[in-house]
């Protein structure tokens, strides 16, 4: 039932749009981008239940005080402190390497302000646990979700983060000044 209302908001009332190609294995990373709107967040949830998916998220640590953080949990949030330097990549690639599934997905801006400076956790928890980002773009004007290239990363972090930054240029945020791949 819920998933036949988040398609129907999505995609009949919403007019939004999915073009998918690529196979989605057991255990992968979703790179997300643009961020630019905590709209991106609704529409990620829609589009998660609308297909059926579940995929746990990162979001900092401020939004899961009582009740917010019980509900973020609840659908898969995964509170970051963006204060204290943790492992967090070696602890999510260990927790990747030893589960049957693993499904996280990530917004390399890691702020819906503007941001030419990407986070580059996502690439490092791939590469330690050896599975594959998926690139996802969220289209505003074009009102599309698109994933359409992934590869598993082989440690060329400068070219690889290049290829990613260009892959996303084609995508137009919500609010499309505060998205900028440093370029």
């Amino acid at each position: 039932m819920l998933q036949k209302i988040c398609k129907w908001l999505l995609y009949k009332k919403g007019g939004w749009k999915k073009d998918i190609s690529v196979p989605h294995p057991e255990k992968y990373i979703i790179c997300l981008a643009p961020h630019t709107s905590n709209w991106d967040f609704v529409i990620g949830q829609l589009y998660m239940r609308a297909e059926g998916l579940r995929i746990n998220f990162l979001m900092k640590e401020e939004w899961f005080i009582w009740p917010l953080g019980l509900f973020f949990k609840k659908i898969g949030g995964i509170p970051v402190s963006r204060t204290v330097h943790t492992k967090m990549t070696d602890q999510l690639s260990e927790i990747a390497k030893k589960r049957d599934t693993f499904y996280l997905c990530i917004t390399p801006e890691g702020t819906r302000s503007r941001n030419p400076n990407w986070k580059k956790g996502f690439y490092y928890i791939a590469l330690k646990a050896q599975i594959p980002i998926l690139l996802y773009g969220l289209d505003y004007k074009r009102h599309l979700i698109q994933c359409n290239k992934s590869f598993i990363p082989e440690g060329n972090i400068d070219e690889d983060m290049k290829m990613i930054k260009n892959y996303f240029k084609k995508y137009s945020g919500l609010h499309p000044d505060l998205f900028t791949t440093g370029d």
